[in-house]
This record gives structure tokens, C-alpha cells and sequence, in this order.
């Protein structure tokens, strides 16, 4: 238990940063939306996101 607690308090390094974004976009062709979640912990970056625009979602 006391692993998890200086684990979460990031004495055993940089604690992972929640990272969030959304974006809404208009264009002569339409509008489009995307959004990402993720994480960041120093260099070390992992996100996922995806959109919907022009008909079409990824």
C-alpha cells in the first residue's frame, strides 16, 4: 500500500500529466470536430483522438 502512495505522490519520479483537447472547425466544405486524451510524464507522451468532419468520422 505505502508502494502505491509514493508511486502516486511521485517520489519515484515525474508523475504522469493528464493531458485533454477538443476542436471544432468550419470550412466552405463544412464543420469538423476532433478530440484527444492522453497522458505526459517528462519526454513520454501518449495520446488517442479521433474527429468527425466532411461526412466522415476517424
Amino acid at each position: 500500500m505505502s508502494g502505491l502512495t509514493l508511486a502516486g505522490c511521485g517520489v519515484d519520479g515525474e508523475p504522469w500529466t493528464p493531458t485533454m483537447g477538443a476542436n471544432i472547425g468550419i470550412s466552405p466544405s463544412g464543420v469538423y470536430t476532433s478530440s484527444h486524451v492522453g497522458a505526459s510524464n517528462g519526454p513520454i507522451s501518449i495520446t488517442i483522438g479521433g474527429g468527425c468532419g466532411y461526412g466522415r468520422c476517424w
